[in-house]
């Protein structure tokens, strides 16, 4: 297979990576089971970069559905060690507006249900692994070189908010998560981010912001359209910056 620079994992409006050529689809199976999708492999700006969509490329695997070990460790099997996580999410406070990229060092999980560790399985060692920084500091570094290098612009830190779904937040679990001091919300951040640090993977999340969260910004309601619209414009820097972190 030889080396992989970088892989990334597209959440929703994210389904391909733009600008990626001489591509090979790799249909696995896990140890953990068959991730959402096939994880194609191509060349960027002459680094062999993986992707995989963690919703499926038709966007069929909700939130709390996903195999997040079979995803990552497709990615690990395929010699994959750095993960750039794209999550489009919703945006809390004054700096994460809509059509926004941040790249948060910390989170809070408020998922439930989800199997969130490789220790589940009996019989298999119990990782207690230090998660006080959840994402791979020198990766984040690296991510925010790579913005700098192609011209894009990014938030520098903030705290993401990991919530159930697939329905979105109320009012007042949105002013519960800013009291908590979250700056952005998704659904898919945990148990992604956890899995990665007990599997050795150097993981960080680049946040998109596709709107405002419920009672933030503008009363108006939510929707899709506007979700994949604001997707499409934040993300148009993604390649140039993809490809600047793959070489670095």
């Amino acid at each position: 297979m030889g080396d992989i620079a970088l892989a990334v994992i597209g959440g929703t409006g994210v389904y391909k990576l733009a600008d990626l050529q001489d591509v090979q689809a790799h249909d696995l199976d896990t140890r953990f089971g068959a991730p959402s999708g096939p994880v194609r492999v191509g060349l960027l700006d002459g680094q062999r970069v993986a992707f995989l969509a963690r919703h499926g490329e038709g966007h069929s695997v909700p939130p709390h559905k996903i195999n997040y070990r079979a995803n990552l460790q497709a990615l690990k099997d395929l010699g994959a060690t750095r993960v750039l996580a794209l999550n489009t999410v919703g945006g809390i406070t004054d700096a994460c507006g809509p059509r926004v990229l941040a790249c948060p060092d910390q989170l809070i999980d408020y998922t439930w249900g989800r199997v969130s560790t490789v220790c589940e399985e009996p019989g298999t060692d119990v990782l207690h692994v230090d998660f006080g920084d959840p994402y791979t500091h020198l990766l984040r570094q690296q991510i925010l070189a790579a913005a700098h290098e192609a011209g894009v612009a990014l938030v520098d830190g903030g705290c993401y908010g990991a919530t159930q779904g697939p329905r979105l937040e109320t009012r007042a679990e949105i002013r519960r998560m800013r009291r908590d001091g979250c700056d952005l919300v998704g659904m898919t951040g945990m148990p992604e981010a956890g899995l990665a640090r007990e599997m050795g993977l150097e993981y960080a999340c680049l946040a998109i912001v596709a709107n405002w969260a419920a009672g933030c910004g503008t009363d108006e309601e939510i929707t899709m359209e506007e979700v994949l619209a604001n997707v499409a414009a934040a993300s148009a820097g993604i390649p140039a910056l993809v490809a600047a972190l793959a070489r670095g």
